[in-house]
């Protein structure tokens, strides 16, 4: 930075020339007086230091051109006064010292000129940048006091630095409690921070945000907010978050209320197979709704087809009377709403028959400018209608004995399909079969057992289709697929509020269950808290929410589903063994794939066709190979596995041979003799015992006052189903004494 003397010296250029080449001379004498000086007083001689100081001093303070009329006069001096004995050529050695220390000079006194022009010009640019930030500090105290947003300034950490007067009546929060506060305990609520901070650093890569999310007041209300952030420099490199907040809850509201009534009335149309249009007389436009597209087999679009394209539709029968409506539409004064019967004609054949409904709506001038209407699709009614007419005939001329047939066709349907997803006829099948229809009209719990993938659901389903229940809902619930915290939830619901996240009433699945059936698969992996929930709900038929105090009563029959032993799972702690007492009232096994290898045929085949139809495939045959394949193979994963095996075989085959690849099946071999659980060995071991004894007791015989059966009080029938199932040889009893 230049001095003040300089400065002074410059503002007259004719005195500054004077000024510098006097500092000159002076400076050159005033080193040859402390020369004379030293001299006087016997001391060293040091004029070449003193010679180069003035030097040093003139180049400094007055510049190169007097710096070097300085340096002439030191070496005048030097070599004419002080060392006049010496000779020329020392003399002439000596001068390159002052020549060399004078371009030394000469150089450093450029460079501190750049310097200071340097100096000069970066205090220009930052007075320039200070001057600029002042200003856009008062743009920005402008934007904080007149916008009529709410606006927040924060650091890079999402500190508060500043508000404005919005945000306090937005918010609820003053500047003096905002100030300092970490933005996100402030104002954004505890599940949405997540976003909140991957929104922070998008700002801090120097991107904008733009969002619509949901803000908390201070006194707890939740506002749909529209908030615009960008990152905003300081300087030095500091920079902030400048924050934008909008209250668009109306605007949401409103759009929520839009959306809802555009979704009933398109559902409401979709439904009724009543479709929206209008008519502009003038420019020809039709307007319709989807529903009106989807009757006229037209590609949805934003404006309906063009007059003539409509026309086309239109069955040529009646294509005269409907283009007479439109010229009276579009022409009479007096003329008022109408109505239209017509067919029209969709590009495969296809005939619909359409009632239309049609509004005029007229200007100031009583003039039509537009025809607004509805169309429903009432193909299906005039169907309907014409089959009525010919079946009431056929009704009123074989009433009777129609009657009596269809009551036979239905007995016989029944038997025959009344477990049309359960496919086999194999003796343990046909076991599980019989046991379900002797329990399906009771209101009993089952307990189904069985292996992974041996269809214990579809069993459940089955008893359900064939109760009293059968009309109410089959709700299923998976226990092991719900986490432990929130199946209590999941099957009795919970209230508002009942733990986090829980923002509204929740019906648990025994509510929606309410008159049917709750199958509860996996129920081997029930928490022990749920277990005693549930046992309430077997015993006392009543529960209550999570999170709530009333006692609710509910009428539901329980099925449950396990592929665990729950005698060991008792036996470690795992499951309460009073709730396995009430879901064992009625036991029913599902056998595994390898025990009923008889149905593995027909299985096969049902597959094959199920999956061949889905993917529009036909096989004429099954290769024999496959078949043994299939059949010798131990399948653990049971009839799941046969299922996915079969998928991929239909996907993967050519031609019209169905075909499996052994690679495909799975190494792992179970065994085939499946060992029975502890407790129902021995149960079968005293069933067994039991009847041997009264058998032997009745001499073999079963009926009659004295038989087996009667010693027993059970039906014959019952007992010869037992000796079957027990493998009891009943002739070695004959020959008791």
């Amino acid at each position: 930075m230049a001095s003040p003397g300089k400065t002074k010296l410059t503002q007259r250029p004719a005195m500054a020339s004077a000024l510098r080449y006097g500092l000159a001379f002076g400076s050159v004498a005033a080193a040859l007086l402390l020369q004379l000086l030293f001299r006087a007083f016997k001391l060293p001689d040091p004029f070449a230091a003193f010679a180069l100081s003035a030097m040093a001093i003139t180049f400094w303070y007055a510049g190169t051109k007097p710096g070097i009329v300085a340096a002439l006069l030191s070496s005048l001096i030097r070599g004419y006064i002080f060392d006049a004995d010496t000779s020329s050529l020392s003399r002439v050695l000596y001068d390159p010292v002052f020549l060399t220390f004078a371009l030394l000079m000469i150089w450093l006194k450029r460079n501190k000129d750049a310097l200071e022009v340097s100096v000069a010009d970066r205090t220009a640019k930052l007075i320039a940048l200070n001057e600029n930030l002042g200003r856009q500090r008062h743009q920005l105290d402008g934007l904080f006091e007149l916008s009529p947003d709410a606006v927040i300034l924060t650091d890079e950490n999402f500190q508060v630095l500043r508000v404005n007067k919005e945000f306090t009546r937005l918010y609820g929060y003053t500047p003096e409690e905002s100030v300092g506060r970490w933005l996100p305990d402030l104002i954004v609520p505890e599940e949405l921070r997540a976003d909140a901070l991957a929104n922070r650093f998008l700002l801090a890569s120097g991107a904008k945000v733009n969002v619509e999310t949901v803000r908390q007041r201070k006194d707890g209300l939740r506002l749909d907010i529209s908030v615009k952030a960008a990152r905003l420099s300081l300087g030095r490199e500091q920079s902030a978050f400048y924050m934008i907040y909008r209250d668009i809850t109306q605007q949401k509201e409103a759009d929520r209320r839009l959306r809802r009534s555009e979704g009933y009335l398109a559902e409401a149309q979709k439904l009724t197979h009543t479709g929206s249009w209008a008519w502009n007389v003038r420019t020809g436009g039709l307007f319709w709704s989807q529903e009106i597209f989807r009757i006229y087999n037209y590609e949805p679009q934003e404006i309906g087809p063009t007059w003539q394209q409509f026309l086309e539709r239109v069955h040529p029968e009646d294509r005269p009377r409907i283009e007479k409506s439109a010229k009276m539409e579009a022409t009479e004064r007096e003329w008022a709403d109408s109505q239209n019967d017509f067919r029209i004609v969709l590009p495969d054949g296809t005939t619909k028959y359409l009632h239309s409904v049609a509004h005029p709506v007229m200007d100031k001038s009583g003039e039509i400018t537009e025809v607004v209407g509805t169309v429903m699709d009432v193909t299906e009614q005039w169907k309907a209608r014409v089959e009525l007419e010919k079946a009431f005939e056929e009704i009123r001329r074989l009433k009777d004995r129609l009657h009596d047939e269809n009551l036979a066709l239905r007995e016989q349907i029944d038997q025959a399909f009344m477990f049309e997803e359960i496919v086999g006829s194999s003796s343990a099948l046909q076991t599980v079969l019989s046991g379900v229809v002797r329990v399906a009209p009771t209101d009993s719990t089952v307990l189904i057992t069985g292996e992974t993938g041996t269809g214990k659901e579809l069993v459940a389903r089955a008893i359900h289709k064939h109760s009293q229940r059968s009309s109410r809902a089959f709700i299923s619930v998976n226990c092991a697929a719900t986490p432990a915290s929130l199946i209590a939830s999941e099957l009795f619901g919970h209230e508002k509020g009942a733990f986090t996240g829980a923002l509204q009433q929740r019906l648990g699945r025994f509510e929606m269950a309410h008159g049917g059936t709750v199958f509860l698969d996996e129920i081997g992996e029930l928490p022990a808290e749920t277990q005693v929930a549930l046992l309430r709900v077997l015993q006392e038929r009543e529960f209550e929410r999570v999170g709530g105090n009333r006692v609710l009563t509910v009428d539901v029959r329980v099925i449950a589903a396990t592929n665990r032993d729950l005698q060991v799972a008792i036996a470690g702690g795992q499951f309460r063994a009073d709730l396995f007492y009430r879901l064992n009232v009625f036991p029913i096994t599902v056998p595994a794939l390898r025990e009923r290898k008889e149905d593995i045929p027909i299985l096969l085949e049902y597959f094959v066709n199920r999956y061949a139809e889905k993917t529009r495939k036909h096989f004429s045959k099954i290769d024999a190979r496959t078949l043994e394949l299939c059949e010798s193979y131990s399948w653990p994963g049971n009839i799941r596995e046969l299922q996915n095996i079969v998928e991929r075989a239909v996907i993967l085959c050519n031609g019209d041979t169905f075909w499996v690849e052994k690679s495909w099946l799975s190494n792992q071999e179970v065994s085939t003799a499946q060992p029975r659980l502890p407790l129902t060995e021995t149960l079968l071991n005293q069933e067994k015992e039991i009847i041997e004894a009264a058998l032997a007791a009745s001499k073999g015989r079963i009926a009659g006052p004295n038989g087996a059966a009667a010693k027993l009080g059970v039906p014959r029938s019952t007992l010869d189903s037992k000796i079957k199932q027990l493998k009891i040889r009943r002739q070695k009893f004959d020959s008791v004494p």
